[in-house]
């Protein structure tokens, strides 16, 4: 079973940077996509961003041109480096890794933006 683990997670002021991380267990290329959700207080987990094998990411709406997703395919790790952080943007963030039928989740990471 591929285990996923977070760090990162943490306490920033608006406008500030935070960068999460998220080491897999195995090859990351053994899956169609890499990527980071979140869910906010009350809300649904929404998409952060994915990057496909073939290096192609999306992003969700919301955090277009502040969030960049990448990945190191040596060391099996996808990073999140989020910049110009709003409070609206504090949320758990989970890591995941998705496949042909299904989806592996990591426990998640706290984000806390104070404004």
């Amino acid at each position: 079973q591929v285990q996923l683990v977070e760090s990162g997670g943490g306490l920033v002021q608006a406008g500030g940077s935070l960068r999460l991380s998220c080491t897999v267990s195995g090859s990351i290329l053994s899956w169609n996509g890499v990527g980071w959700h979140r869910q906010a207080p009350g809300k649904q987990r929404e998409l952060v961003g994915v990057i496909w094998r073939g290096g192609v990411v999306d992003y969700g709406d919301s955090v277009k041109g502040r969030f960049t997703i990448s990945r190191d395919t040596v060391k099996n790790m996808v990073s999140l480096q989020m910049n110009s952080l709003k409070a609206e943007d504090t949320a758990v963030y989970y890591c995941l890794v998705r496949g042909s039928g299904s989806d592996v989740w990591g426990q998640g990471t706290q984000v806390t933006v104070s404004s």
